[in-house]
Formats: structure tokens, C-alpha cells, sequence
């Protein structure tokens, strides 16, 4: 399965936020990454190009999709009813590894795609190992039962204390579900979608 392996901080530090989470090096040496500091030069301003396509590169990184998977989403985001920016973020919301992130069950993003990829998770009773399964409402997520009791989902569970509108948790049957789509005001990534739409759209 493809993705992204490298150097998490470094591209956090690169867009100046913790895009993966919390990162205590993050929190020490908050700009940009170079051998100088954040003044070693004075920064050119930056052209609308350059931002657009940052912003993209922040999406992906976020969510750990590949360019030519993101790509594919957008285009399936622009033949879609709505704004197509918002739907953009709604089908990466509806990934399968980043419901299962968004449900407690695994505290990254990057954990919870290994907890899929391992079998570990189900959908409507039945196991998918593919962490770019698009869920539907009404579908239920929940830990495979021989899976309860590992560590890594345990220790997740108990300390997260993160819900969202659009998904329901039953922390006795370890499982979820998805009400709906998450509208655009209730996903809290900062990500200004409409940078990524007009650099498609050129």
C-alpha cells in the first residue's frame, strides 16, 4: 500500500503546523525548516501559485493520500453536487482510515491505516483492509472482536475524548457509527479548500 513514510516534523514545520498531531519537537522549533533558524533570510512573498498548491500539499500530507489518488478525489469531487472544495473534504473525511482516527480507535491517522490494513477493523459486520474504503451513511465501524483487547486500541480509546456531530460511538461494543457526512463548518482541519480548487481548475 502506498504512502507517505518519511520525515513526519519536518513537513509539519514546513506549513507551521502539526498536521500529524501533537509533536513536542514541533512545539520547540515552530518555523520553517533550515539549517539557520527562522531568520536566516528574508522570505520572498509568495505568488498564488505557490499558495494553492501548499495548501494541496498540506491536504495530502494531512490525510495521507497520494497525489494521483488526490487528484482522483477532486475529480470526483467536481462532478458531484455542491461545493466542490467542501465535497473534496467530505470524501476525504469518509475515508475508512480516517473515520476510524475521528472514532478513537487509533490516536493518528498513520495507526489507524495499519489497524485496517491488518484486518483489524470491519464494516457492517464484515472485515475491509483497504484505508481508502469510502464510507456511506448508516454504516457501522467497529474494532474485529478478536481485536478488543489489543493494547494500541485500548490505550487509544481511553484517552480520547474527541466526538463529532456526524458519527456515533458505542465505547461497550467498540464500534461506530456514520450519521452523515460531516458538513463543511464542522470538520476542523484548517485547510482552505478553495486554494486546492483553483489550482484544479487552472
Amino acid at each position: 500500500m502506498a504512502r507517505y513514510t518519511g520525515p513526519k516534523t519536518r513537513i509539519a514545520r514546513r506549513f507551521k503546523e502539526a498536521i500529524f498531531g501533537p509533536d513536542k519537537w514541533m512545539e520547540r522549533k515552530p518555523h520553517a525548516p533550515g539549517q539557520h533558524g527562522p531568520n536566516a533570510r528574508r522570505r520572498k512573498k509568495e505568488s498564488e501559485y505557490n499558495l494553492q498548491l501548499q495548501e494541496k500539499q498540506k491536504a495530502k500530507y494531512m490525510y495521507g493520500i497520494l497525489e494521483r489518488q488526490f487528484e482522483k478525489m477532486y475529480h470526483l469531487a467536481a462532478s458531484k453536487r455542491g461545493i466542490t472544495g467542501a465535497v473534496l473534504l467530505q470524501l476525504c473525511e469518509a475515508r475508512l482510515d480516517n473515520t476510524v482516527y475521528r472514532l478513537g480507535i487509533a490516536p493518528t491517522r498513520r495507526a489507524a491505516r495499519q489497524l485496517v490494513s491488518h484486518g483489524h477493523i470491519t464494516v457492517d459486520e464484515q472485515v475491509v483492509t483497504i484505508a481508502s474504503y469510502s464510507l456511506r451513511a448508516g454504516q457501522t465501524i467497529a474494532v474485529r472482536e478478536r481485536s478488543r483487547s489489543l493494547e494500541a486500541i485500548t490505550n487509544s480509546v481511553s484517552v480520547n475524548s474527541h466526538r463529532y456531530d456526524w458519527l456515533e460511538w458505542n465505547p461497550s461494543q467498540m464500534a461506530g457509527k456514520m450519521i452523515a457526512l460531516p458538513e463543511r463548518a464542522q470538520i476542523p482541519e484548517n485547510i482552505r479548500e478553495q486554494l486546492i480548487v483553483e489550482l484544479y481548475s487552472k
